[in-house]
């Protein structure tokens, strides 16, 4: 089955599941990128402080893939969000990535070492997205009142921890109200909620594995998903989940693990 678009609050689509490069080093970025695309993965997502859009770009030139089928996401790094340092940075991570443009572009983090720039950042993505260098654009790691604080149109997406011992039901539910797309980064817990008694139970009922059954849930409250992996057979069996679907029950089951305990960094701290 192929992987379902989300229509955004833009017009545009984006493919539901989609390939992380988090932690990735440039050199192997490039491998497992390659590997991704030959899967059947069409969006990819990187940012300027992983330090691998380089390696993601090498990938994407060599994967044969043609440019309208890929769904290509970076972000703006902290230290960027004057309009003209914004403007640079987004034409330093379309030189490393051999584009010339990004399907989205996120401001990565709302910075509180720099105080209510992000609203300047969102002011240049607009001009960016006006321009066609950002076909979409979007916050990560934005709690409602950063996003109380932007000027102008509605971001598409807020990509945000989230997995299912860290799930942000009530925010991720607003975001939909809102007619924002939630995704979720580090959707499987950082591994650690691979090994949750009650997933492992479940995936057992499923004959799944117990990232297949996370990603499932995932998919069905309707959020993006970006897992990521350097294995190959793990790249693969991520994907492969599409020929089954979570009961109301076991969905239930999910949600009950939530602990409300973040695994990375706090938005009001970072």
């Amino acid at each position: 089955m192929a992987v379902p678009n989300i229509t955004l609050n833009d017009g545009r689509t984006i493919p539901q599941l989609g390939f992380g490069t988090w932690q990735v080093a440039d050199d192997i970025a490039e491998k497992s990128v390659s590997t991704a695309l030959a899967t059947g993965y069409r969006h990819i997502d990187t940012a300027a402080i992983y330090g691998n859009e380089a390696g993601v770009g090498r990938a994407i030139a060599t994967s044969g893939v043609p440019r309208d089928e890929l769904f290509i996401t970076t972000k703006l790094w902290n230290s960027s969000h004057r309009k003209d340092a914004a403007r640079q940075a987004l034409e330093t991570s379309l030189t490393k990535l051999g584009l010339d443009h990004v399907n989205l572009y996120l401001i990565h983090w709302p910075a509180v070492k720099y105080p209510g720039q992000f609203v300047e950042a969102w002011d240049a993505m607009q001009a960016f997205r006006a321009e066609g260098l950002a076909l979409s654009i979007g916050v990560s790691n934005f709690n409602q009142e950063h996003l109380d604080d932007l000027n102008g149109a509605t971001p598409a997406i807020d990509q945000i921890e989230m997995h299912p011992t860290f799930s942000q039901k009530a925010f991720r539910e607003s975001l939909q109200s809102a007619d924002i797309r939630p995704e979720a980064w580090s959707p499987l817990g950082m591994s650690k909620d691979l090994a949750n008694p009650v997933i492992v139970e479940i995936a057992q009922e499923v004959g799944k594995t117990p990232a297949q059954v996370i990603i499932r849930w995932h998919l069905q409250a309707g959020t993006v998903v970006i897992p990521k992996s350097v294995t190959p057979e793990r790249i693969a069996s991520n994907f492969d989940v599409f020929d089954f679907v979570l009961t109301d029950d076991q969905i239930a089951r999910i949600d009950a693990v939530d602990t409300g305990v973040r695994l990375g960094g706090d938005p009001l701290e970072v």
